[in-house]
């Protein structure tokens, strides 16, 4: 079956369609750093990089060539407005234009099916007119679709990591099918260290963009996150300062920030000798290792510490807790400065759909078009994660 990838960031969310069998014919995202990660992960995968609004349906025809069976994506809707019911000036609102560009190529295409990633603040948006007017939206594109959406929790689909997405499915009409959600395939999450205790144990400023591996994998999620790889990519530790080493030294787990003494406190910026009064509980909190790491955004290369080691998390160690194999290799600078173009490799892992609850989501809708029989028992037994 064939997919159209937008919105695609580095490609989490194809990444787990590509292991349920789907080819992905096209991608596209604005960023020029997830392109460079697409597309040496995906290299057969044509790749358009511009925003979706200057992306004429006309091009996309002349690159696929053929009409997919799905298009997939997590178009931006923060900051949605409906603040005028009248259709037309709700999106003439920039702030809803993308989702449009996503509605409007769905139309045009009118695959079999189309997925759409989102976060879980979507329900609430304005008391929950905005998810019922994007359902309404998609029941009424070409021959409409019948739609249904749900939270889905990437730890019930193998991912270690609690992270909450809304999933919206649409199934065209004439199919007279209505979608399917994965069941839940994990009553004993992946902790944190089950994800990533095999890799090399790196004190801050140590490692390299290319390792070996010190051990064996210890689980049946490290025997599949490795894909047989010999060596580990994007495996480097962040610099630190002794001033916040320290700092992370009387970090307990499941502490942070908010639970130091003042002698260890942030400092505010531009003046190191005075500390900040502004303190959030988030930043600089360590994991437990014996849970799933909560949600991995793409803040996280300063919110989280290492469960033993006191240095913030490396970025293969991140994309272990979104459950990227080790063989997919992140692309572009490693963080960011605030006046660099592009996505930093933190930011693209954080962003993306975790390919495990990806593979969930591409089999349940193979389920519903071709009509097999339930595949969720058997959910991750190709992929050899079984508890």
């Amino acid at each position: 079956m064939q997919v159209v990838d937008l919105f695609s960031g580095c490609g989490g969310l194809a990444l787990g369609f590509k292991w349920a069998g789907f080819n992905t014919l096209l991608a596209s995202d604005v960023d020029e750093n997830c392109e460079k990660t697409y597309t040496h992960n995906f290299p057969n995968v044509p790749f358009i990089r511009n925003d979706l609004r200057d992306i004429s349906t006309a091009e996309i025809k002349s690159i696929i060539s053929r009409t997919p069976d799905v298009v997939i994506g997590g178009p931006p809707c923060q900051g949605f407005s409906l603040a005028n019911k009248n259709r037309n000036k709700v999106k003439s609102d920039p702030r809803n234009e993308l989702f449009y560009e996503f509605v409007r190529v769905v139309t045009d295409l009118q695959p079999k099916a189309f997925v759409m990633e989102n976060v879980r603040g979507l329900l609430s948006m304005q008391k929950g007119e905005v998810i019922k007017l994007m359902k309404e939206e998609f029941e009424n594109a070409g021959i409409g679709y019948q739609v249904d959406y749900k939270v889905l929790l990437a730890s019930d689909y193998g991912v270690p990591q609690n992270r909450h997405r809304v999933i919206m499915i649409g199934i065209r009409k004439d199919l007279e099918k209505q979608p399917l959600f994965p069941n839940k395939t994990y009553e004993n999450p992946v902790t944190v260290w089950e994800a990533i205790s095999d890799l090399p144990q790196i004190k801050a400023s140590e490692g390299d963009e290319k390792m070996m591996y010190e051990t064996d994998p210890e689980n049946n999620f490290q025997e599949f996150i490795r894909q047989e790889n010999q060596k580990v990519y994007n495996h480097i530790a962040m610099r630190h300062t002794q001033r916040l080493i320290n700092r992370f030294q009387v970090i307990k787990a499941g502490e942070s920030l908010a639970h130091v003494s003042q002698e260890y406190g942030a400092v505010k910026r531009g003046n190191p000798k005075e500390k900040s009064k502004v303190v959030f509980s988030q930043n600089n909190q360590r994991l437990r290792a014996n849970k799933p790491a909560p949600t991995i955004a793409a803040s996280f290369q300063s919110n989280f510490i290492h469960p033993f080691l006191h240095r913030n998390f490396t970025a293969r160690e991140g994309a272990r807790l979104q459950s990227f194999p080790d063989n997919f290799i992140f692309q572009g600078m490693r963080t960011k400065m605030s006046w660099e173009k592009g996505l930093s490799q933190y930011q693209q892992i954080g962003n993306a759909v975790p390919p495990l609850l990806g593979y969930a989501i591409a089999k349940a809708l193979q389920e519903t078009l071709m009509g097999t029989e339930s595949l969720n028992k058997k959910l991750f037994e190709s992929l050899k994660v079984t508890q």
